[in-house]
């Protein structure tokens, strides 16, 4: 389980930075049921609250579920995991979804879900990260290998075959959408290097919650592996490449 505390003030910031564009659907459809998947501590939630939206939120970590529904109350939360939810056909005007596709089991059988739950002409916005544009969180994966520390490779994904933009613009039109397209967002985050390291180790999430589970002294020796391989982005922040789909019912 993750700590939403830890993760909102370390990795969310991280993520905030697609919510406008992952939004400007709902601005543009004016669009008021809006189902925020894979909520996470509400960064989606927030902003679409702030525009006017009839939010629901859903995810499949209850702690997270608890954090958002605390600090939002005025949004409808709900415990659910993908690739079901538990909502009528055709309920929703908006889904948006914010770096959570490449977690779900069965691609093609999420997107057929997404396309049930939403109305005719309502309009989906999914991200994901490009995961060899990401030194943001391979540094620390590369840290602990250097240190010497050994971890299982991580599982392969279904969403691995479907992670470049004309692959996933294929199989939205597929499932049934129109008007597929992938736009590609770059941009820096800047964060303290010391910061970072306390937050995203400390959020315990399932890809490095090991780290902190070694003894002092090898938590210690991937510490300073992160910091020499960080140093070069200390200044201008880690570049990072995420991609950005949108498509119609």
């Amino acid at each position: 389980m993750t700590n939403p505390q830890v993760y909102a003030r370390g990795f969310a910031s991280l993520t905030a930075h697609t919510v406008d564009p992952l939004l400007n659907l709902v601005r543009k459809s004016r669009a008021p049921r809006l189902l925020d998947l894979g909520c996470g501590t509400g960064v989606v939630t927030a902003a679409a609250l702030a525009l006017g939206a009839d939010v629901t939120a859903v995810d499949s970590d209850l702690d997270m579920l608890e954090y958002t529904a605390r600090a939002h109350p005025h949004a409808a939360v709900r415990l659910a995991t993908l690739p079901e939810l538990p909502f009528p056909e055709g309920g929703f005007d908006a889904v948006a979804g914010n770096f959570v596709i490449q977690h779900a089991p069965g691609t093609p059988a999420t997107l057929a879900e997404l396309h049930r739950v939403l109305r005719p002409g309502g309009t989906l916005a999914l991200s994901w990260w490009k995961r060899d544009e990401m030194p943001a969180t391979t540094l620390l994966a590369d840290a602990a290998a250097s240190a010497g520390l050994p971890r299982d490779p991580d599982p392969p994904r279904d969403f691995d075959r479907y992670t470049s933009p004309a692959a996933f613009t294929a199989l939205l039109g597929k499932t049934g959408f129109s008007g597929g397209a992938v736009d590609t967002i770059r941009w820096r985050h800047r964060v303290d290097l010391a910061t970072w390291w306390d937050d995203v180790t400390g959020a315990a999430g399932p890809r490095f919650a090991f780290i902190l589970e070694q003894d002092a002294a090898t938590v210690e020796r991937v510490r300073q592996a992160y910091f020499a391989l960080a140093a070069p982005y200390a200044e201008q922040g880690f570049p990072v490449c995420a991609h950005l789909a949108h498509a119609t019912r």
